[in-house]
């Protein structure tokens, strides 16, 4: 029997779901008891990013939800709403009442896939190995607040900070913070192609064709030892071209999963129950999609463009026509649901306005109309991307101060470039790292932030950031954060434009799918089993 299932808040926390980076079949069937995930991610090494899945270079929410079921951290967000809780660990906490000293200490008998037994020093060496190499993606930023990390024996490790940090927890659920194993991975130099190893629920393995995975098989590790429950033995992900292929594979049975990235019609398609064996699950999003400007280009660089910009881009239209219901305007980087959400945007511009932003363009002696590119990813997020793009445009050039182009691009294109600051404008999407503000603030607006962005502000930098980070109760933090949120509006750094709902859908044999992400976009395949068909 077809059903929608709706997974709220209360009893599962804010989950976004993201399922990634997988692999096709030539045989086209299901492999064994594996349970089938599909995707349309890929996961490629290319002479920029030759280390896609090493847990010091990888930024990405595909790579992610790859590490985090094979190296393991030593905290991790639980499978409701809720701080992290120990995994690797048998305890962490706060030492000091000034949030500056952190201790844990690691599970008796804990161990590599491959038998080592996993020490303090292992985990030691992880965290000062990825601030050590300090990759491009900025991925280390998270680790930022460690001044030094020091062992006690074999099991206990002590992280002294530089300033205090009550979010520290939940970056210590992140994979950057995994433990490797030295043998695998040299101190200084990132682990080329697609070796993976960790003490993490399973063991990986990655087939690969043309410098892609083609086929990724996660397999129970027997050496694993932590707080989860693993519910199947196997799971094997594939890719797909489009989402119009993965739907028909899960339609045949070829696949058990899919989720990332469904089209809106797809969604809309499965919400009417119109497939009696498969399930959508529905749940809250804090996915958020935004515009990046490199404001040290000379057609954004004045601010007044930049505000314009804010002032013409209806988000109820934009959202209406591609997404629908499935997605909701935003007005601030921060996530209605998240706590110290603040309407800045909306605040400061209110509804779109052709003539308020002609006067932003005048008092700045700004010509009109201003020539731009656009630049969005043609296959990292959904094919709904180029029709947003395409309302964007016809919005902007609308008003009459714009003249606009966009243009498109494969992820292992667009990626580097916009790293390189080759983009003057271009559209981005953020899966948290952690359900928290500061996860929507930090890694866009502080120093060796992951878009590699020249907007620098020192207030943010140097005192707002730090002043929210010191409450550890984080209702207390919305002062501060709800000023950066201001600042942000203010100078347009970032647009932020809409927050998603989140979906898998699920042959109705599946069971665990209400949990197969958590409130972080976070896969957790372990949670996935096989059942009974209603």
């Amino acid at each position: 029997m077809n059903r929608k299932i709706l997974v709220l808040p209360a009893l599962a926390g804010l989950l976004a779901p993201v399922l990634a980076a997988c692999g096709g079949s030539d045989s086209g069937g299901k492999s064994g008891d594996a349970i089938v995930v599909g995707t349309t991610d890929r996961f490629t090494a290319t002479k920029d990013a030759p280390a896609p899945l090493d847990p010091a270079y990888a930024y990405d929410v595909g790579p992610w939800n790859i590490l985090r079921q094979t190296v393991q951290t030593l905290m991790i967000q639980p499978k409701g709403e809720g701080d992290p809780v120990p995994e690797a660990a048998q305890s962490c906490g706060f030492t000091d009442t000034g949030n500056e000293r952190y201790a844990c200490k690691l599970r008796d008998g804990l161990k590599f896939a491959n038998g080592d037994a996993i020490t303090a020093e292992d985990v030691k060496y992880s965290i000062e190995r990825a601030l050590r190499i300090k990759a491009g993606t900025g991925v280390f930023a998270l680790l930022s607040t460690i001044d030094t990390v020091e062992t006690q024996g074999d099991r206990e490790v002590i992280f002294h900070l530089k300033t205090a940090d009550a979010t520290f927890p939940f970056k210590l659920s992140t994979p950057v913070a995994g433990i490797v194993n030295p043998k695998d991975y040299e101190k200084d130099k990132l682990r080329d192609g697609f070796g993976l190893d960790g003490s993490g629920p399973y063991t990986f393995h990655a087939d690969v064709k043309d410098h892609a995975i083609d086929v990724a098989t996660f397999t129970k590790n027997p050496n694993y030892k932590g707080s989860l429950k693993v519910n199947n033995d196997k799971v094997q992900m594939r890719s797909f071209a489009d989402a119009d292929a993965m739907g028909a594979a899960i339609d045949k049975g070829d696949i058990d999963v899919m989720t990332r990235a469904m089209t809106p019609s797809q969604i809309q398609k499965l919400d009417t129950g119109s497939d009696e064996n498969v399930d959508l699950v529905e749940m809250p999003g804090l996915e958020i999609r935004y515009l990046a400007f490199n404001t040290n280009a000379p057609t954004v660089k004045t601010k007044a463009v930049r505000q314009a910009m804010a002032q013409v881009i209806d988000r109820d239209e934009l959202v209406s026509k591609v997404y629908g219901s499935q997605a909701e305007p935003l007005y601030s980087l921060v996530p209605a649901t998240i706590t110290g959400h603040s309407n800045s945007f909306f605040n400061k511009y209110g509804d779109p306005s052709t003539s308020k932003a002609k006067t932003l363009l005048e008092k700045a002696g700004i010509t009109t109309p201003v020539k731009l590119t656009l630049h969005y990813t043609t296959d990292h997020y959904s094919a709904a991307t180029k029709p947003e793009f395409e309302v964007l445009q016809k919005q902007l050039n609308g008003s009459g101060l714009f003249q606009v182009d966009i243009k498109g691009a494969r992820w292992d294109i667009f990626r580097p470039a916009e790293q390189k600051g080759q983009y003057d404008v271009y559209g981005m999407g953020w899966f948290p790292d952690f359900p928290d503000a500061d996860n929507y603030v930090a890694p866009f607006l502080d120093k060796d932030n992951f878009l590699g962005s020249p907007y620098a502000n020192n207030t943010i930098r140097d005192s707002l950031i730090p002043q929210s980070r010191r409450e550890a109760d984080r209702l207390a933090a919305a002062k501060s954060l709800t000023t950066v949120q201001d600042i942000v509006a203010e100078d347009v750094p970032v647009l932020p434009l809409w927050q998603g709902k989140q979906y898998v859908a699920a042959r109705d044999d599946i069971t665990g799918t209400a949990y197969a992400l958590n409130s972080s976009s976070t896969l957790q395949l372990w949670e996935l089993g096989h059942g009974v068909s209603g």
